[in-house]
């Protein structure tokens, strides 16, 4: 089965082997440079005009890659988050999707909101078909078995919409979760709007990830990525 079948039918995919290990040792120097003034925030957003070589990383090599065969040709990186899992800063994650997109600028338009601002940028929650026009691309740098943060999903849960509460709790006891133990160097690929989770490390040591956005939707109404 494809990479993008196995996507649109499950909501997220693995694969392993993206970056040489060469290419994976610089992506951990830049990413510990752009964490130096955060190692008790677990991570660092909007990270995309921070370092022009991870802009060339989500602009043309493997995570772009693996975007543009989810989603075609159009698909552009939209945003960046590292997170980093230490062990001063070792958090778990309830089950949720991620909602939100960052733009430039306030548009009032209809099927948009609630708006926010998240570490000085702009965030909105937009309509279900600009989120299915988007795919997560989590570049791991360090190992990721099931003890050390893997995260957990609820596979085909993205097909299902916006989701509130109560239903997280349901499809929680009705379908099985899945864990998601990723190598170093290996890539998930995921809906924002699969239902996920993330346990605390059982054994912190660093679990870096370089969380890579990208869309094929173009925004209506001036609103404008980030």
């Amino acid at each position: 089965m494809s990479l993008k079948s196995l996507f649109e039918r499950s909501g997220f995919a693995l694969a392993p082997g993206r970056l040489a290990a060469d290419a994976l040792d610089a992506a951990r120097a830049e990413t510990d440079l752009l964490l130096t003034g955060s190692p008790l925030r677990g991570g660092e957003r909007n990270c995309l005009p921070k370092s022009q070589y991870l802009r060339q990383l989500a602009t043309v090599e493997a995570p772009a890659e693996l975007a543009r065969e989810v989603l075609g040709p159009l698909a552009q990186p939209i945003k960046l988050t590292i997170f980093d899992k230490t062990p001063g800063s070792n958090w778990k994650v309830p089950w949720h999707q991620d909602l939100t997109i960052a733009v430039q600028q306030r548009c009032d338009l209809r099927g948009y909101g609630p708006w926010s601002v998240k570490d000085g940028v702009l965030h909105v929650q937009p309509p279900e078909n600009v989120l299915a026009q988007i795919v997560a691309v989590r570049l791991h740098l360090d190992e990721t078995p099931p003890d050390n943060g893997a995260l957990r999903v609820l596979t085909g849960t993205h097909r299902l919409g916006r989701l509130a509460h109560p239903e997280i709790r349901a499809l929680r006891s009705r379908i099985p979760e899945t864990v998601c133990a990723v190598p170093a160097g290996g890539a998930m690929l995921m809906s924002p709007l699969l239902l996920h989770a993330s346990s605390a490390s059982q054994r912190p040591t660093r679990r870096r990830v370089l969380h890579f956005e990208y869309s094929s939707a173009r925004l209506p109404g001036g609103l404008a990525w980030v």
